[in-house]
């Protein structure tokens, strides 16, 4: 049986700020940009280090494969994950999603991020 999952707020002990990002990102691996933004959002999340979520309208989902992965944020709710063929073994689950987030995050909907470790690149670039 399984037991309901635990939904938290953010806050002071926790807080999380979802912001628009004035830099270009670009995110590249193996030759490929994988996305080119200038409406990325960056989530600042308690001391972990902050995160480009990307429109999928700006990313070239077609080089993304869905993975069955998945995990659960008590914060920001179920997470999707995609790998990206062209990066081999290392790309494996490099993408996240969170498809239906919570309202505290409601903005990260139809967005993705990439894990800077297993791209070639997650750059902020001027203008």
């Amino acid at each position: 049986m399984n037991s309901p999952r635990s939904i938290k707020i953010p806050g002071p002990d926790h807080p999380i700020t979802v912001a628009p990002n004035p830099a270009r990102v670009v995110v590249t691996l193996a030759g490929h940009t994988i996305a080119d933004t200038r409406a990325a959002l960056t989530l600042r999340e308690a001391s972990y280090p902050a995160v480009q979520y990307i429109p999928r309208a700006d990313v070239d989902m077609s080089l993304l494969e869905r993975s069955t992965h998945t995990t659960y944020c008590p914060y920001k709710g179920e997470c999707n994950y995609f790998s990206i063929p062209a990066g081999g073994e290392r790309s494996v689950n490099a993408v996240w999603t969170y498809e239906s987030p919570y309202d505290a995050v409601a903005g990260i909907k139809d967005h993705v991020a990439f894990y800077v470790d297993r791209v070639d690149g997650v750059e902020e670039r001027a203008g």
